[in-house]
């Protein structure tokens, strides 16, 4: 090893030519919402059979410093990409993220994601397009979303930002650093019960499933409740019998979540219950008799000025009709006493 001459060089990263142009590396956390995730499967389920993978733009928000970053939307760019070279149409981009940020002015480009787990050069050239200035995230970092569409496997999504990395400047386009970030997929209250719902699909054969009842949601609700008590029962009953091991934690929580149950008899729940099922039909039941009776005036009405315009105008007929046979009546009873007074003088 002495023998020989070696030697280890280390080269500056190549930049911007503008001091302090390096866009940031600082520790961020991705927040990533289930719709994003769909349409980035949707794009792969449509995407032509000798495509390997799709690629598309993340868009969200950004906190101040810039250390959180939330994706709520994405779409579809067209590209082509072989094993020697990759397209991808700039202005397409360009144009969809004027138009998406003139829809929705609270969010900002994040990044870009790809069906795909590998990271090659072509992602480095793509990395590197999404986080230059002007256009891109500069002076933040573009975040990476992969995400495995591989059937029959679990969905497996990871997230990154880039460095750059010391090369000659003819590789420094295509070449860049690939730092992993963590990522958590949140969702809403409002967003649970359609995610179960669609979940639900994967035990039929269809893959499909049908809109639950208000009835049907309550009763899977009311069962998803009494499934949890029978699991903190057994729990509780096994650190009793020295079958399970203690948690202080989870005995703190399990009080914690106790004492928000309101002291009410179990019979005055089931009176209020009932009472307030009879309220609510008792609601229902005004609703359809006045819309019943709303629908009923619209027919009467429409029938009354369908049938008075017909006898209005035959009553007019009649009423012109019989002032000129009283007309004649009168004047033939007028010339008739004239002619018996002139009999009489005579």
């Amino acid at each position: 090893m002495a023998e020989q001459d070696s030697f280890l060089h280390l080269a500056r990263p190549l930049g911007p030519a503008s001091i302090g142009a390096q866009p940031s590396t600082a520790p961020l956390s991705v927040t990533i919402q289930p719709q994003a995730i769909f349409s980035i499967l949707d794009h792969s389920t449509r995407r032509p059979v000798d495509q390997e993978r799709v690629i598309g733009t993340l868009l969200g928000t950004r906190s101040e410093d810039g250390t959180e970053i939330e994706i709520r939307n994405c779409y579809a760019v067209p590209h082509t990409e072989t094993a020697e070279q990759v397209e991808v149409d700039m202005d397409y981009q360009k144009q969809m993220l004027a138009l998406h940020l003139k829809a929705n002015p609270r969010e900002v480009l994040v990044g870009w994601y790809a069906t795909s787990t590998d990271l090659n050069t072509f992602s480095a050239l793509i990395q590197n397009f999404y986080g230059q200035q002007g256009d891109g995230t500069w002076p933040h970092p573009a975040v990476h979303l992969t995400v495995s569409t591989v059937p029959g496997k679990e969905i497996e999504s990871r997230t990154y930002i880039s460095a750059p990395i010391g090369v000659t400047a003819e590789r420094a386009a295509d070449s860049c650093l690939f730092i992993p970030v963590p990522h958590e997929l949140k969702y809403g209250e409002a967003e649970k019960s359609g995610l179960e719902l669609i979940s639900s699909a994967k035990d039929n054969e269809d893959r499909s499933q049908g809109m639950l009842t208000d009835l049907e949601g309550l009763e899977r609700a009311i069962q998803h409740v009494l499934d949890m008590l029978e699991r903190v029962s057994n729990y509780v009953n096994n650190v009793l019998d020295e079958e399970a091991t203690p948690s202080s934690a989870l005995g703190q929580f399990l009080m914690n979540a106790l004492s928000l149950a309101p002291k009410v008899d179990p019979q005055d729940i089931e009176r209020d219950f009932n009472a307030h099922i009879q309220d609510v039909l008792v609601v229902s039941y005004l609703a359809n008799t006045i819309r019943t009776q709303i629908d009923l005036s619209n027919r009467l009405a429409t029938a009354a000025l369908t049938l008075g315009t017909g006898d209005a105008v035959a009553g007019d007929a009649n009423k012109d009709g019989g002032d000129n046979k009283n007309q004649r009546g009168g004047g033939d009873r007028r010339n008739k006493g004239r002619g018996q007074q002139r009999q009489q003088e005579a």
